[in-house]
């Protein structure tokens, strides 16, 4: 009995011995990627330029086309294999001056709130609007009021984020709603405007500003979120007057659709050139803030990974792609344009990867594919131990590689630490200053060992 089985150790030894051998290869390329992400921060530098010397970059707007032509210069300095511009027609939505809320009320006095614009809200006038202020904290209480209750007043939405959650973007996603459909649902009974409460489960005065969505059917009226804390003060003085007045003041505009860009850049693959690994994150960003974790830390983190495997020697087996999508802030243009480009020309797309979460420590990766694809990925945790990656499980990815899932291309999203994004997200303290250099590094090198994981084993 003994024999076969020594036998049988003998012929499985040289597989075991090469599993260990590629193993031990994997780990060193793994940690030559990490020395090289920490020791040389480009990818901080380049935030930095794009924040500060171009700042907020809503699509359509002079701002958008001047980082779109800094990423495209950044590209071309690398000497990659192939750089260049994709065109995406975008919404152009300006804010105009700065906007002002006022509640004035007999008992209290009065009180100027912390406000700015809601994305693609219409204008007040010159005028501005004045108006008894009717406090809702979903769409039923909006509907049960009815129109009698609010026609010609101003709707304050105002629920709050769930703090019991443990996920703040679970939190966010049970009070976006009234940002995104609160104005259209107002209207339908007859509102003149609405005030919405931050979409953040934060305790600040920083109001947070994102997309709105018009009907057709509907009028459009102006719309404005609140910082948290100013939206306690307005309830608060809601309920000691109910007849008390606010003011608000918007000079915000639509304008024609223009044209912008994706950029684009590739180190062709040296086996497959025809199959595509993609990354990146979106170049748009709200102009309240410098779009600094949101998303400027995705884009600068994609372009490094591209520099980590020029400044390593490495040739990638699969060509390489890195993209700075335009439009993701209101209508995702550009991963529309990309996905559609990619389905013309018959791309094969391996893997898709986003970091849209902000430049926090990274935990890991959050996998939308095959059950086959996200077990082969959670065979690499172990490699990824060394660098505290935990997370790899099934779940979302981003909203610029999604439309890439009716082409069969498995979706991974950057995971990082949630617990402070919304201190940030879609708001004036979304700045360079506020990003730690290592955590922005420590993601760009997670990325960079899963691509080249992705490129030796595939998915």
């Amino acid at each position: 009995m003994r024999k076969p089985v020594l036998f049988a150790l003998i012929l499985t030894l040289p597989a075991f011995m090469q599993v260990s051998r590629a193993q031990n290869q994997d780990s060193v390329i793994l940690r030559k990627m990490y020395t090289e992400a920490l020791m040389n921060p480009v990818a901080y530098k380049n935030l930095d330029y794009l924040c500060t010397k171009i700042g907020g970059r809503i699509c359509g707007t002079a701002k958008a086309e001047e980082a779109v032509q800094y990423i495209k210069k950044v590209m071309e300095g690398m000497k990659l294999d192939t750089v260049f511009l994709q065109p995406v027609m975008v919404k152009h939505w300006e804010r105009g001056t700065i906007e002002t809320a006022t509640v004035f009320s007999e008992k209290k006095g009065s009180v100027e709130l912390h406000v700015c614009a809601l994305g693609t809200s219409i204008g007040t006038g010159d005028a501005g609007i004045k108006a008894k202020v009717v406090e809702v904290h979903n769409f039923d209480e909006l509907k049960a009021i009815g129109r009698s209750g609010i026609e010609g007043k101003i709707v304050f939405f105002n629920r709050a984020a769930d703090d019991s959650r443990i996920s703040p973007f679970e939190a966010y996603g049970r009070s976006v709603d009234q940002r995104t459909q609160g104005a259209m649902q107002a209207a339908r009974l007859g509102a003149l405007a609405v005030i919405v409460r931050s979409a953040a489960p934060v305790h600040n005065n920083f109001p947070h500003t994102g997309v709105l969505h018009y009907a057709d059917s509907v009028k459009a009226i102006p719309a404005m979120a609140v910082g948290t804390n100013d939206a306690d003060l307005l309830s608060a003085w809601l309920k000691d007057d109910p007849s008390l007045k606010l003011s608000m003041k918007m000079n915000c505009i639509n304008l024609p659709e223009v044209q912008s860009s994706n950029v684009i850049g590739e180190i062709r693959g040296s086996e497959h050139p025809e199959e595509i690994i993609v990354f990146g994150g979106h170049l748009d960003s709200w102009d309240i803030g410098q779009g600094a974790h949101d998303d400027g830390a995705g884009v600068v983190q994609g372009i490094d990974i591209l520099r980590i495997y020029q400044a390593l020697g490495m040739k990638p087996k699969h060509t390489l792609r890195a993209v700075a999508f335009m439009d993701e802030e209101i209508a995702q243009r550009g991963a529309d344009a990309y996905a559609e480009a990619a389905k013309k020309k018959s791309e094969k797309h391996i893997g898709a990867i986003e970091a849209d979460r902000g430049a926090a420590v990274p935990q890991g990766f959050s996998v939308d594919a095959s059950d086959s694809s996200i077990e082969k990925i959670k065979s690499w945790k172990p490699l990824f131990k060394p660098y505290n990656l935990w997370f790899f499980e099934k779940g979302g990815s981003g909203a610029d590689i999604h439309a890439l899932k009716k082409q069969g291309t498995p979706l991974i999203g950057l995971v990082t630490d949630p617990q402070r994004y919304f201190d940030f997200h879609h708001c004036a303290n979304d700045t360079y200053d506020l990003v730690n250099p290592r955590e922005l590094e420590l993601g760009a090198a997670a990325m960079a060992g899963l691509v080249y994981l992705i490129d030796t084993y595939g998915l």
